[in-house]
């Protein structure tokens, strides 16, 4: 009797041990996602409104943390991975984001902390290593953002004899809890520091940009990226007595508190470094681009509307290649795209389908992009200038037009590009193995069928659906008294994800139908109305 009463117990305590197996615990799981990806914004002295550092704190915030990698809302990565993947991407495996999820989910065990990874560390010195060509200084400034966001530009001449060309930068911040990005310039004009000689400083206020359009882009740097570095042979050209711009974004309440931010720059050691560039190939104010709505932004109040740009620029340049791109709007804009078509062929570069003016960034892309002569290059941008968008500036809105101001408008695509040379898209800028952006699999079943839309339909109905993996399908309208009314798909490819088909639905008669839906594996169905 002891012995059939030892078994069912020694079976529980293995089952118990196995459950304690597989719960993720912060030491060997959670620490390391969390300092890969969370730590460079959210540790003292990080931009980050917490810590997560430690156990506690991590703790403290785990049910803040499981929302946010479950909406995708952080680590903050605002292109569409779907669109086109880009160079250096933060994304979360879904199998980081399901341990994150049951490690909350079971009350976020500690583990055994002597197995955490070490806390990560900031180098005071920069990320990049070796001693850099050139660091620029800016001299200590205190800011005076209180009830809106500041942007400071301040001009340091390069001291150059010689023109030179950027391989890395990296921007190392003086005072990481008050700066959100910095812009770097050149300035070979003295437009910049005449500007500056007007202001009390240090440095002047410039919202858009540094205050002239002949400034030299070099790029730019948020919390979160790596440093930008260009494939070995290319650089961004720094010409000699240039002056250095930097903009940084103080944002509001940041008032009284210091900051003296430096810039890293490295240069090129090879003797024929190609010249990059970064240019606002896609601009509202520019002759060669073509705006429909035609007239420039025009954005009335209490309003969502969206804009088409188009250029033909690549035509009078020839062939290019593209690095990467870096979009740009301001308050009101709700989503940016760009893309090039050659000879109907479409090319994605990048697509922000939820604009955030605080997350901009400069992106670089996997594998440099060929960019042949005739090649138009378009953007897609829409706006919402209503009192849902809660970044309005204005309330109640009001009309907003082009401008560099905060309460202005913008629609830009910078590209960073080079003239081509043959075998330019075979060169690489991150091989590092691609986070997979399958629709996770506990969001649905195995394979869905879903309401269609619109129900009742008249002319058009949406058939959606979700498969976990790729299959074959086949849809169909049957009517009560079970006849075929219509085949819609018959053993249709179907990948693996979320899918909302349209199909066409005037040709059947007013009715109520049976939608059937069958796959290798199972047969779902849902009620449709059709009325004409």
């Amino acid at each position: 009797m002891k012995k059939l009463l030892l078994l069912p117990a020694t079976f529980c305590l293995m089952a118990l041990s196995t459950v304690n197996a597989q719960t993720p615990v912060w030491s060997t799981d959670i620490a390391p996602i969390l300092y890969n990806n969370c730590a460079s914004c959210h540790r003292s002295g990080g931009i980050g409104p917490f810590e997560l550092i430690t156990y506690q704190s991590a703790v403290n915030y785990s049910t803040n943390i499981d929302a946010s990698v479950k909406s995708g809302e952080m680590p903050p990565w605002p292109p569409d991975p779907e669109f086109n993947r880009l160079a250096h991407e933060r994304l979360l495996t879904q199998d980081e984001i399901n341990k994150i999820s049951n490690w909350v989910a079971n009350g976020t065990p500690q583990g055994d902390p002597n197995l955490a990874p070490p806390p990560p560390t900031v180098n005071p010195n920069g990320e990049l290593p070796g001693i850099a060509d050139l660091t620029i200084q800016i001299p200590t400034y205190t800011s005076t953002a209180q009830s809106e966001d500041v942007y400071q530009c301040f001009v340091i001449p390069s001291g150059l004899n010689a023109d030179e060309y950027i391989s890395a930068f990296e921007a190392i911040p003086g005072n990481r809890d008050i700066v959100h990005h910095v812009i770097v310039y050149a300035d070979t004009t003295g437009i910049c520091d005449s500007l500056d000689s007007a202001s009390a400083g240090p440095g002047y206020v410039s919202f858009g940009g540094p205050g002239t359009d002949a400034a030299i882009m070099l790029g730019g740097w948020v919390p979160g990226t790596p440093p930008l570095e260009f494939p070995n042979g290319f650089g961004v050209r720094i010409p000699k007595n240039a002056d250095i711009v930097l903009q940084i974004h103080y944002p509001e309440g940041s008032q009284n508190q210091q900051d003296s931010t430096k810039v890293r720059f490295f240069f090129s050691k090879t003797t024929s470094t190609r010249n990059v560039r970064i240019d606002p190939a896609l601009n509202h104010s520019e002759v060669l681009c073509t705006m429909i709505p035609s007239g420039g932004l025009y954005l009335p109040p209490n309003q969502l509307k969206g804009y088409l740009q188009f250029s033909n620029i690549s035509s009078l340049i020839g062939d290019i290649t593209l690095l990467g791109v870096a979009p740009h709007m301001h308050l009101i804009g709700k989503s940016i795209n760009s893309y090039g078509v050659y000879n109907g062929d479409t090319t994605n570069y990048i697509d922000i389908p939820e604009w955030d003016f605080h997350w901009q960034g400069f992106y670089l892309f996997r594998k440099l992009k060929k960019v042949p002569q005739g090649t138009v290059l378009y953007s897609e941008a829409v706006y919402d200038n209503t009192t849902h968008n809660h970044d309005n500036p204005n309330n109640p809105p009001k009309l907003v037009t082009a401008g560099e101001a905060s309460t202005d408008e913008m629609m830009i695509t910078y590209v960073i590009w080079t003239p081509y040379q043959p075998g330019d898209e075979n060169i690489d800028i991150d091989t590092s193995e691609l986070v997979s952006i399958n629709a996770p699999a506990s969001v649905y079943a195995e394979q869905e069928l879903f309401t269609p839309y619109p129900n009742p339909a008249t002319q058009t109905i949406y058939i959606k659906y979700y498969l976990q993996q790729p299959d074959v399908v086949s849809l169909s309208l049957v009517s009560m008294d079970g006849k075929v009314i219509k085949e819609l798909a018959v053993s249709k490819s179907a990948l693996s994800g979320y899918h909302a088909d349209p199909y066409s639905v005037a040709d059947v008669p007013s009715g109520i139908y049976i939608l059937q839906m069958e796959t290798s594996s199972r047969a779902l169905s849902s009620r449709v109305a059709i009325e004409h």
